[in-house]
């Protein structure tokens, strides 16, 4: 959404020219101003960050130097909605990436809003006010539905149906939570700290899930989302030998990389992936 209308955005850029020009097209029912569309992709992709600046940090650090050729121009993504980032983080938890995005786009297109474009039909994600009150299961449904249902009806309108699981309950919840007691405009103007006690209510939500909310949903760069990879690339980096808990290396994170913590999170991970870290860790 881009001044409250729905906006599909296509980039398209030439990799045979590295410098070369982007080409964008924006497409709306209603009749956007230009700048508007161009200040909303400069947000979510962070074009406005000078990478110069985080290349120097890197460089200062030899653990974190080589990620510099592994990741050049890679920037931090920027959710252009928080609540559908704090519900696919909730989401995400212990879950793989093929089935979280299912989940998230079953959600959509089952309580969001559909728009045609040229390039098919596109939703939104649900608000809060309707989330929260969604059935979270068959028997749920069913008893909210008519006693007189037709043979071989499937329940397939409630949240577990969208396979989120156990989470149903905490989505929902959660959802209710942010309808009446949070105010997201408010958050993403307090100190790390006091949004990070304010999402850790939130059911579902433990440091991790908290950090992967404030980093990537409302630009928190001293977050440090610590999953096992993460725990493991460090452990080797800087504790070679030892084995950290999850809240030590959260708090080394934090600690050492400071406003930068978010983008390291995000280069070692790239990184390790990339020159086979990743892979040698798996193994271990």
């Amino acid at each position: 959404m881009v001044d409250g209308a729905p906006c599909l955005v296509k980039i398209r850029h030439d990799d045979t020219d590295p410098e070369g020009d982007l080409e964008i097209i924006a497409e709306s029912p209603e009749d956007l101003a230009e700048n508007s569309v161009e200040t909303s992709i400069r947000d979510i992709f962070n074009l406005d960050h000078d990478l110069n600046q985080l290349y120097q940090f890197l460089g200062e650090d030899p653990k974190l130097a080589p990620t510099i050729d592994f990741c050049q121009g890679l920037r931090l993504f920027k959710a252009h909605n928080p609540f559908e980032c704090t519900i696919s983080s909730i989401s995400s938890a212990n879950c793989s990436i093929l089935r979280w995005t299912r989940s998230i786009n079953d959600i959509k297109i089952k309580w969001g809003e559909k728009y045609h474009f040229s390039s098919g039909d596109f939703y939104t994600f649900p608000t809060p006010e309707i989330l929260s009150n969604v059935p979270e299961h068959d028997l749920e449904e069913m008893q909210r539905c008519e006693d007189n249902l037709p043979d071989g009806f499937v329940f397939e309108n409630n949240l577990q149906s969208c396979g989120v699981g156990y989470r149903a309950k905490y989505i929902i919840k959660a959802a209710s939570i942010i309808q009446s007691e949070i105010n997201f405009h408010k958050l993403s103007k307090m100190k790390y700290e006091t949004a990070l006690d304010t999402i850790l209510e939130l059911p579902g939500v433990g440091p991790k899930v908290a950090d992967c909310i404030l980093l990537y949903g409302f630009g928190m760069g001293e977050a440090f989302p610590v999953d096992v990879w993460i725990k493991r690339i460090i452990e080797h980096l800087y504790f070679p030998g030892e084995e950290l808990k999850p809240q030590e290396v959260r708090k080394f994170g934090m600690e050492r990389y400071g406003e930068w913590a978010g983008y390291v999170q995000l280069y070692l991970f790239h990184y390790a992936r990339k020159s086979g870290l990743l892979e040698s860790l798996r193994k271990k």
